[in-house]
């Protein structure tokens, strides 16, 4: 189906101005700013609304949705071992979080998810299977990592030079990868905006041949790379007690990094690594909600931008942030940084922010040449704004209220490649009402629960950060 949105605005280098845009297809066909387009297909009154390049959540769990709202306060070592302790059981629950995952970043402006998706052992590529049969129900573009590791969770601890015995991971490094190549053989379809990832979670629970297999997939297939990268101090010290240097050290030295690498986090980072980083030209993803929900620390994005380091945006799971609200990412990972450095200068602008969650977000998937910005054609993964909305008034500075302002229920439609797949604030392919009902069925009102893990690993943990016993 063909649109032409009629009279949008849209932000210029030193203001707004108001444009036709015809979508054909999967592209944007035309842009006008200076006469009318001939109507074609589907007409949209775009005025009064703000039309804008999708954005990316770029780092995700889609099944955390089951644990938002529960876990208590602990430092991310802890929370895994409560997290892992209770993940779902099925990939019906699989499939109904990926929806409300998409369903949430459509409705906070982004159109692609990049799913660092939770396996539930035994059934690792039914869960993946799930996670694709939502994404391509609700139509968002999607980038899914298998999350994938082969040690067991006490491995991700630091040793502080005791001797730690560790049970074994349930399966083998190369019974991890063959996995990832049959998800890869049977669900890899980047043509119709279906992407697998190689995704191993992390140098803290993966070991050298479990990179090299994931980079040898990489290659042979044309995936993108995605991981974890020093989310705490705790996997700092991990770093250089496993490799005598740092993480992004060894991941320069095995040939990890590149420009279709996206690495989540990025905290704990020595100056030296922000040089890496900048040379290979991979992709750093910002995640402040749940860096401040799990008190791994403030990430020095400032430090990135200027060193040239793309950044991007993720909500990261829904149970360590515990929403999937992109603009509330994007307020807070924008503004956060305010107290980091005094020369206001070196701030983030509203403007900036955008451009960070939409070509940033591409950029770091190597879609720089095909997405995230208004460009005559470029894929139609776009999103239109409503200006008359409560939260976006009085009338100011668009893309100042939508970033520094608490906007709700502000996005009026969605397209992705060049479907519209949100139509008046609706999901168009799915009953939105139903999904609530079916997200009822399971679980239930609790504030409480035990958790073996933590009972195992606080003691440890705590000797090992420095904390009072």
């Amino acid at each position: 189906m063909n649109f032409t949105i009629q009279q949008a605005i849209i932000p210029t280098l030193n203001g707004y101005t108001t444009v036709d845009v015809q979508i054909e297809g999967e592209q944007i066909k035309a842009i006008s700013t200076d006469s009318p387009l001939p109507p074609r297909g589907t007409v949209i009154d775009g005025r009064k609304k703000l039309l804008l390049p999708g954005f990316v959540n770029g780092h995700t769990h889609s099944s955390e949705m089951w644990q938002r709202g529960l876990i208590p306060p602990y430092p991310l070592e802890l929370w895994l071992g409560e997290l892992h302790e209770f993940t779902p059981p099925n990939p019906e629950q699989i499939y109904l979080s990926a929806l409300g995952t998409a369903v949430e970043t459509l409705l906070s402006g982004g159109t692609c998810v990049v799913d660092h998706l939770v396996l539930i052992p035994g059934k690792e590529v039914e869960t993946v299977a799930a996670a694709v049969k939502a994404y391509q129900e609700i139509g968002i573009r999607a980038y899914i990592g298998p999350l994938i590791q082969d040690q067991s969770m006490s491995e991700g601890i630091p040793s502080g030079g005791t001797h730690r015995e560790h049970e074994a991971y349930y399966c083998s490094t190369e019974e991890v990868l063959g996995m990832m190549q049959t998800v890869v053989d049977r669900f890899h379809q980047p043509e119709a905006g279906m992407n697998i990832m190689v995704a191993p979670t992390g140098i803290q629970l993966c070991s050298d041949g479990l990179f090299a297999g994931c980079m040898e997939l990489s290659d042979r297939n044309s995936l993108c790379r995605h991981a974890h990268l020093l989310e705490t101090k705790a996997q700092q010290l991990l770093a250089h007690e496993k490799y005598a240097m740092t993480a992004v050290q060894y991941l320069d030295k095995i040939g990890y990094l590149n420009p279709r690498t996206s690495l989540a986090h990025c905290i704990w980072l020595e100056d030296q690594d922000i040089a890496i980083l900048a040379k290979t030209g991979a992709t750093v993803v910002h995640n402040p909600l749940s860096n401040l929900r799990l008190g791994s620390g403030i990430a020095p994005i400032l430090k990135y931008r200027q060193a040239g380091i793309n950044v991007a945006f993720g909500c990261d799971g829904a149970a360590s942030n515990d929403g999937q609200d992109l603009l509330e990412a994007i307020k807070i990972g924008s503004m956060l940084h305010n107290i980091t450095d005094r020369d206001y200068q070196h701030w983030i602008t509203p403007r900036e922010s955008v451009e960070m969650a939409a070509l940033g977000g591409v950029t770091g998937l190597g879609m720089e040449d095909q997405l995230g910005t208004l460009t005559e054609g470029k894929m139609a993964d776009l999103v239109l704004y409503d200006l008359t909305n409560l939260s976006l008034l009085p009338k100011t500075d668009p893309i100042g209220l939508l970033v520094m302002g608490r906007p709700t229920q502000v996005v009026d439609r969605v397209w992705v490649r060049g479907e519209e797949i949100i139509a008046q604030g609706q999901p168009t392919r799915i009953d939105l009402k139903g999904l609530r009902e079916a997200l009822l069925q399971y679980g239930d009102w609790t504030t409480t629960r035990q958790s073996n893990n933590i009972a195992q690993l606080e003691q440890h943990y705590r000797q090992v950060m420095d904390l009072p016993k």
